[in-house]
């Protein structure tokens, strides 16, 4: 995750069009801009029409339509580390891409002045551009709307994307959402104009967090279990509240990822409860409560307490996108630590198989209009 300033783009893909009036040489173009973009939609999303579809099959299908596109797309996933074609396979991933077009990737290869062969030919930097592209959860066009000035963690471990939105334009870092919410059965596409380029620091990042892997405890699920079980027991509110919401969010907690995970202490969720005036039977008892609320404490993507700091040591912190849909954290590092919200940081970098997590001393509650 990088704290960087991302240039606003306003690009109107429409122009009112008076049959009366002479059209102009902008008016033509305006107007081919128009048709490309409708081909473009009416080609994609033909074959999302079949809810069955992964995302792997959307692009496939599409790459090899009679006006294909994701023709470059579907090279890259054949060309990088296998796990991305499986991932985009899974039908229980859930998972948001943002896919850039061939005319996209045909703009890159002649900026950065390599050929689509130089690309596929390195498989880690190809997988690491695939999976920053990538990211955890379902964020359709209007969860991502309401994400304007935050970012949003990738599958790509310690990055993150910018979104922004100007007028009807929605940008992330530099790319536009051409084609929004293209439904797969496990996630939805947004089509993009541009490719993403993961930050060049990416690659000395994950040399270290191979090494934290190594001490992993099982996934994030299997984390908070052994700390409820254990002799100075920990997580034992949080287990419960796991268990007594919607089972999607064990699932994710299990086989989900990477994420984030901002975990409150027992200690923490007390205090919640006697400051909200509720019993933990009645909080246990509110599955859609507790459900949104456990969704808040979860962010997409794999963020280091060394990224975090980096990050969030700006005037004001960051806004960094959870799964509880169209919401934020403000994560804020000071000379004091850190703090998500309100809450303060205690312990960090418990590492697990499917993310990490850090430890926090108050419950996070979710804006009160979601």
């Amino acid at each position: 995750m990088r704290a960087q300033q991302y240039r606003l783009q306003s690009v109107s893909l429409a122009a009112p069009y008076d049959r009366n009036l002479e059209i102009t040489g902008m008016k033509k173009a305006l107007l081919v801009v128009m048709i490309v973009v409708l081909a473009l939609v009416s080609g994609v999303t033909a074959f999302a029409q079949d809810t069955e579809a992964t995302i792997a099959d959307i692009v496939v299908a599409s790459a090899g339509a009679e006006a294909p596109e994701f023709t470059v797309l579907l090279a890259a996933v054949q060309a990088a580390d296998p796990a991305v074609l499986e991932a985009l396979s899974n039908p229980d991933a859930g998972l948001t891409v943002f896919a850039p077009t061939d005319a996209a990737f045909a703009s890159a290869f002649e900026a950065l002045g390599v050929t689509a062969e130089d690309v596929l030919a390195d498989t880690a930097a190809l997988t690491d551009i695939l999976l920053y592209h990538v990211v955890p959860g379902v964020f359709n066009a209007e969860a991502v709307v309401a994400l304007n000035g935050a970012v949003i963690g990738t599958a790509l471990y310690d990055t993150a994307l910018a979104i922004s939105v100007e007028g009807e334009t929605v940008s992330v870092n530099d790319a536009n959402v051409v084609v929004a919410d293209v439904t797969a059965a496990n996630g939805v596409v947004h089509v993009i104009d541009s490719v993403l380029l993961p930050p060049a620091e990416e690659e000395m990042m994950e040399e270290g967090m191979a090494e934290e892997d190594m001490t992993s405890m099982g996934t994030i699920a299997d984390v908070v279990i052994a700390s409820a079980g254990a002799e100075a027991p920990e997580f034992t509110t949080l287990l419960a509240a796991v268990q007594a919401a919607d089972p999607s969010v064990l699932e994710t907690l299990t086989n989900g990822g990477p994420f984030t995970v901002f975990a409150p202490t027992d200690a923490a969720f007390a205090a919640a409860l006697e400051a909200l005036g509720v019993t933990a039977e009645d909080l246990l008892g509110n599955t859609e409560l507790l459900t949104s609320i456990l969704a808040y404490h979860v962010v997409p993507g794999y963020f280091s307490a060394e990224t975090v700091v980096a990050v969030a040591a700006v005037e004001g912190g960051v806004r960094v996108a959870t799964l509880l849909p169209g919401t934020a954290v403000t994560v804020i590092a000071g000379e004091a630590g850190v703090t998500v919200d309100s809450a303060n940081v205690v312990v960090t970098d418990v590492t697990a198989d499917n993310g990490i997590i850090h430890v926090i001393d108050g419950v996070l509650l979710p804006p009160a209009d979601m």
